[in-house]
């Protein structure tokens, strides 16, 4: 499938989108992004070790503790830990994988679209939505 395809849908589709790394530092950009998806309709879910509630969104500390598999995982952390994350994607059952402008993760994304998730890679949800004049 194209990757604007595959982009448009999953703006444009509500869904639930663990956002791994998401905060209570509105410096980051998780936190700016995450805003932006709740605006597009999608409910939110912070994953963080620490658990924070963010945008009135109760988190949890890992994506296996998600009471049922998310639409997507929104990836915010450094490549190096990104490979770890979207194998836990594949576990929980997410149904895609969106690694954030700037994250890398070649083999496991591969692992990823072997197992059937969706994936989109070194890009940025707001900056697409944004320029398909979304939200």
């Amino acid at each position: 499938m194209d990757d604007a395809l595959v982009i448009d849908g999953l703006l444009r589709t509500p869904g639930t989108w663990a956002v791994v790394g998401l905060s209570t530092n509105r410096a980051r950009a998780a936190h700016g992004v995450s805003a932006y998806l709740q605006r597009l309709g999608h409910t939110i879910v912070p994953v963080h070790p620490s658990a924070p509630t963010v945008h009135g969104a109760r988190g949890c500390a890992r994506l296996s503790d998600l009471p049922s598999a998310p639409d997507v995982v929104d990836v915010f952390v450094n490549s190096s830990r990104a490979g770890a994350v979207v194998d836990e994607a594949v576990a929980v059952g997410a149904r895609a994988v969106w690694l954030q402008l700037g994250v890398h993760a070649d083999d496991a994304v591969a692992r990823a679209r072997a197992a059937g998730l969706v994936v989109v890679q070194d890009t940025c949800p707001a900056i697409e939505g944004r320029a398909r004049g979304l939200g």
